[in-house]
């Protein structure tokens, strides 16, 4: 089963973690997924693939009512960041589903209908979620040329989706980086192969750290808090991304 956690709450503004799968299947991917709520909705933010839908589900109910959901975020296209749509449709026709436009013909394969899609531009929008205004943010090339992460400025909190990712061995599986320099160690292999472009990445690096970040959450690993959030901005900023064979 996945476990949950509230990481921010301020009323009923909250973001919940939704983590670590020990009954996860050895040949997947382990994931994060993150559920934000304002205002009685709810925005679950790349809700994973289809043979994690029962331990996404289970998890979030146990926290919000599911039918609250207006919408899914889809940092890019996928199948670890996407696949369950059609699922989560079946429960929810209603929802809607934020995607960059490059994807809007190519995540349909994996369910819903025209009305589904709300094509997001590359310069990144606003999204209403229960009258809270949440930022996408343009993050092209790291790693899908249609690429964006979110930003709720109220609380301060960051979904970064692959940028920030860490590929963690067996037993290191806290929530938050608790010693940077031992952490980043399993995200740079991933990052300097998986980033295509060394000027996207610094274009997006420029961008994120002018703004405030309580935390970093990426889609796999774990989460970066406080002055954790420069330290991987800069680190970031200094490594070559887009090579083969590191």
């Amino acid at each position: 089963m996945k476990t949950t956690r509230t990481i921010f709450q301020d009323g009923d503004h909250k973001w919940v973690a939704i983590v670590r799968d020990p009954e996860r299947k050895g040949h997947l991917i382990d994931t994060n997924e993150y559920l934000v709520t304002h205002g009685g909705q709810g925005l679950l933010l790349d809700p994973g693939g289809a043979e994690i839908f029962p331990a996404v589900f289970s998890a979030l109910s146990a926290e919000f009512d599911p039918s609250a959901l207006a919408g899914i975020f889809a940092s890019h296209q996928d199948p670890d960041i996407c696949s369950s749509l059609a699922l989560w449709l079946e429960f929810n026709p209603q929802m809607h589903c934020y995607v960059s436009w490059l994807w809007r013909s190519f995540i349909p394969h994996f369910g819903g209908s025209a009305d589904t899609f709300v094509a997001m531009p590359d310069a990144g929008m606003t999204i209403a979620l229960g009258g809270l205004s949440l930022t996408a943010v343009p993050a092209h090339y790291l790693h899908s040329s249609g690429n964006l992460h979110l930003y709720d400025a109220q609380a301060r909190m960051f979904f970064s989706g692959d940028v920030g990712a860490a590929l963690l061995p067996p037993g290191e599986d806290g929530l938050f980086v608790e010693d940077f320099d031992a952490h980043i160690r399993h995200a740079e292999a991933f990052h300097r192969r998986w980033m295509g472009s060394n000027e996207a990445k610094r274009s997006w690096c420029e961008r994120v750290a002018k703004m405030d970040i309580d935390m970093l959450c990426p889609q796999h690993g774990a989460v970066y808090q406080g002055a954790d959030v420069e330290r991987f901005i800069n680190w970031f900023d200094a490594l070559p991304v887009g090579v083969v064979g590191s």
